[in-house]
Formats: C-alpha cells, sequence, structure tokens
C-alpha cells in the first residue's frame, strides 16, 4: 500500500462526493474494470496529494484538469506534483476538462495504451 497522510482522508471523500462532470464522465468509461480488466480508483490519497484515478496494478496516476490547472503558478504546481509521483514510481497522464467531455474516445486509448505499456513493462 502507497503511504499517504491520513487527514487527507476526508477531504478525498468529499471529493468523491461531489465530481466535476469531467471526473464523473471519466468514471463511468474507467469504473468496474473496463480498462483491460484493471481496477481504477478515484481521489485517491498518495504521499501528500489527492490523485484523481490511480491504477495501482500499473501504477498509473490519471488527472482531469479544469481551468485553474492552465495559469501559470497552478503549472508549476502540477510540474512538482508530478515529479513527486514520478519518483515513487508513477506514470501521470493528464488530461483536460474539454478532453474527456468532447473526446473521451481518444482518452480512453491513451490509457488502455498506457495500461498494456506498463503491464509489459518490468
Amino acid at each position: 500500500m502507497q503511504p499517504y497522510n491520513r487527514k487527507l482522508t476526508v477531504l478525498s471523500k468529499q471529493l468523491r462526493n461531489n465530481p466535476t462532470n469531467a471526473e464523473k464522465y471519466m468514471w463511468s468509461k474507467i469504473r468496474m474494470k473496463q480498462i483491460s480488466g484493471y481496477q481504477f480508483y478515484r481521489q485517491k490519497p498518495i504521499g501528500e496529494y489527492i490523485v484523481d484515478f490511480y491504477c495501482p496494478e500499473v501504477r498509473l496516476v490519471i488527472e482531469i484538469d479544469g481551468e485553474d490547472h492552465f495559469h501559470r503558478n497552478q503549472l508549476e504546481v502540477d510540474k512538482h506534483r508530478d515529479e513527486y509521483l514520478n519518483t515513487c514510481g508513477f506514470k501521470v497522464l493528464r488530461f483536460s476538462n474539454t478532453d474527456v467531455l468532447k473526446n473521451i474516445e481518444g482518452v480512453i486509448e491513451s490509457i488502455k495504451s498506457e495500461v498494456e505499456k506498463s503491464y509489459k513493462s518490468p
């Protein structure tokens, strides 16, 4: 099990109970092992962060970014967060809300490709 800050469990639950439209749509496409038979979790604490979606079997994190993620300060925060997750052995895929809402097929294909590639890697 990946270590995490237990203080994040309440916030994680709140986020699961109040997803964005893009998160709801993404969850409808990846829940119940719809992606190559792999289990995903949503709003999962990892270290000091809560990631949008997480597949432990292939150590894949999926982030769905709203408009606020494209401002200079948030880009730096996200870069630091991704570097931390990468050093912990996670692969991070980021998609915008627009990607998810308007091109879900392309998003799912990218995730499937990464899952299959990760599974084949030692």
